[in-house]
């Protein structure tokens, strides 16, 4: 058989463009393809829900990957450990209370595992702005990452959702061009970011579960976002707290939708 390079290429710009035109008018868009996100996408199209995920870089899995000072492990508790377990990822118990799974294994079978569900994942798509109407977030702006790093004066193009949700980690993006550019109060203590706080990992695993909620009408927090967004301290390299809080906003937004 002879390959011909036209079709090659064709094969690619006609079944990317179709997925992407399909991708403009869903029931959930997540920002963030870390393990708060793509966590919480699984279950939505588990759910059999039509959900995106835009993550801005080459790669999936956020911090995941490094697991701690480079070191590819990463530490779940109990309750975290039941997500691995679902997902299929191998883990073996440190002590009472701690369970060590491998970070390159956690990731690429959580991706694994969600693309199956039907979660579509755009990579090197970032989220510029957002798309607001009757003070509701209800979409979003979106750019390749390329035209970003370089600096390039080309427009953007827009996606509608029912809902948003924010899982951009530490940087809080989508919220913080709501709080910029919307006017929106948002349903924190003083109606803005109020910024993570150092490191505690007890409180912060905690926390970043009760935090993952709506941030106003349309958008939610999931993940270390919502820590950044609601004032909760960061928890370092155990990651239970991620799935667990990907899981709840998954939920949340299926009573909803």
């Amino acid at each position: 058989m002879r390959l011909d390079e036209i079709k090659i290429s064709r094969a690619i710009i006609e079944s990317y463009s179709e997925k992407l035109v399909k991708a403009l008018d869903v029931d959930v868009a997540i920002a963030g393809a870390g393990p708060a996100g793509m966590v919480c996408g699984y279950y939505l199209a588990k759910a059999g829900k039509k959900v995106v995920l835009f993550e801005r870089k080459l790669s999936v899995g956020g911090g995941m990957w490094g697991g701690g000072i480079m070191f590819n492990e990463i530490v779940v508790q109990e309750e975290g450990k039941k997500i691995l377990d679902e997902f299929g990822v191998k883990n073996r118990k440190y002590e009472d209370g701690y369970y060590l799974a491998d970070s390159i294994d956690a990731v690429s079978t959580i991706c694994s595992q969600s693309v199956h569900a039907g979660l579509k994942i755009f990579n090197l798509l970032s989220v510029e702005d957002v798309m607001i109407r009757s003070k509701r977030v209800c979409g979003l702006v979106l750019n390749w990452t390329s035209v970003e790093m370089a600096n390039l004066h080309v427009d953007p193009i827009t996606m509608r959702a029912k809902f948003v949700v924010d899982a951009t980690g530490h940087p809080a993006e989508v919220a913080r061009v709501v709080e910029r550019k919307s006017g929106i109060k948002l349903n924190t203590k003083t109606g803005k970011i109020m910024g993570e706080q150092s490191m505690w990992a007890e409180v912060g695993e905690d926390t970043i579960v009760k935090n993952s909620k709506e941030i106003c009408p349309g958008l939610y927090a999931c993940g270390m976002c919502a820590n950044a967004v609601f004032g909760g301290p960061r928890m370092g390299p155990i990651f239970g707290g991620m799935f667990l809080a990907g899981k709840k906003v998954a939920r949340e937004l299926l009573k909803k939708l």
